[in-house]
């Protein structure tokens, strides 16, 4: 049976709401929460981008669902060993409820530093061996390491939880999966694709938990929800590799005006009908995931869980 859990979306909210939307999550009966990583929005209209580790701090006192990143670039922006020791400490704050998804990360929050933005196959490189980093260190030993891309010496963590942190891995291409199914504990993907899943069962993922995430915008009606859509999420209807690689929200606000609303309400469902919002999950629990979380784009919430707590969900039990 699939579990659907609350997409927190840290391009679009502050941090005090964020907390808001995870207690009226937990109110309505969603099961878990999914969190995003960004230090960049992707379109200024999104408008937010707090520090994930400080409003986890605050969700581990507001509510009691287990929490994901979705997902954590442990490679350029953040060295490995800072993320192990934030992903321990979050670990410990939510009593064990805290899973790392973590992923290659996006040049648009990763170049800041001045960085150059490696290419596909060395930035899975990097972020197979920042796991291993990660893994050593939440061991609660002293650790030191020599690897092609991190250099650690003489580190130990010392807040550590009970049960190691298990780490997730984002894959939306069949190179990417492979790796997840290889040093991942589960899988994370934002496509309700059966292929990719069923690369990541084949490719040694076996029976891990596949999470997939998904977008929805209720509003009172469809062209009101395709409005706010589009506006707030356009960047959605972007193809290739254009996600990775441009730097700034300004350049996806450029490559975005090719996007047009009818593009993007074909990816997100927008409006009132219930029966399309219990359709999007539908497709992703025939793709084989095994969590679900969906993200309200704009505003609406209380609405939004209403409907969800009351037709949605009960679709699924």
């Amino acid at each position: 049976m699939v579990s659907i859990g609350y997409f927190l979306s840290c391009e679009e909210f502050g941090p005090k709401e964020l907390v808001r939307q995870a207690r009226l999550a937990e109110e309505a009966g969603f099961e878990r929460l999914w969190i995003s990583d960004h230090f960049h929005p992707w379109l200024e209209e999104q408008g937010q981008s707090p520090f994930v580790w400080s409003v986890i701090g605050a969700l581990s006192e507001a509510v009691s669902l287990p929490i994901t990143t979705a997902v954590t670039c442990p490679t350029v922006r953040v060295h490995p060993a800072i993320v192990a020791q934030a992903s321990a400490t979050a670990a410990v704050q939510t009593g064990g409820r805290f899973t790392l998804g973590v992923g290659s990360g996006e040049a648009l929050n990763e170049h800041i530093l001045g960085d150059s933005w490696p290419s596909v196959g060395v930035r899975l490189a990097m972020l197979e061996e920042a796991v291993e980093v990660i893994r050593k260190l939440h061991t609660g030993e002293e650790v030191s390491f020599h690897g092609e891309f991190y250099e650690v010496q003489e580190a130990r963590l010392y807040t550590v939880p009970e049960e190691p942190v298990p780490i997730y891995v984002s894959g939306f291409g069949p190179q990417a999966t492979e790796l997840a199914a290889r040093i991942g504990d589960g899988y994370c993907t934002v496509m309700p694709d059966a292929d990719l899943v069923g690369t990541f069962r084949m490719s040694g993922g076996g029976a891990k938990p596949v999470q997939a995430g998904m977008k929805v915008c209720w509003a009172e009606t469809e062209a009101a929800g395709r409005a706010t859509a589009h506006r707030l999420w356009r960047n959605e209807g972007l193809a290739g590799q254009l996600a990775q690689t441009m730097p700034r929200p300004r350049d996806f606000a450029d490559a975005a005006s090719l996007v047009t609303e009818d593009a993007v309400a074909e990816q997100i469902v927008c409006g009132p009908d219930v029966d399309r919002h219990v359709g999007a999950v539908r497709e992703f629990v025939d793709a084989g995931a095994d969590e679900v979380y969906v993200q309200q784009i704009g505003s609406d919430h209380e609405e939004f869980f209403r409907v969800w707590a009351k037709d949605v969900i009960p679709a699924f039990r």
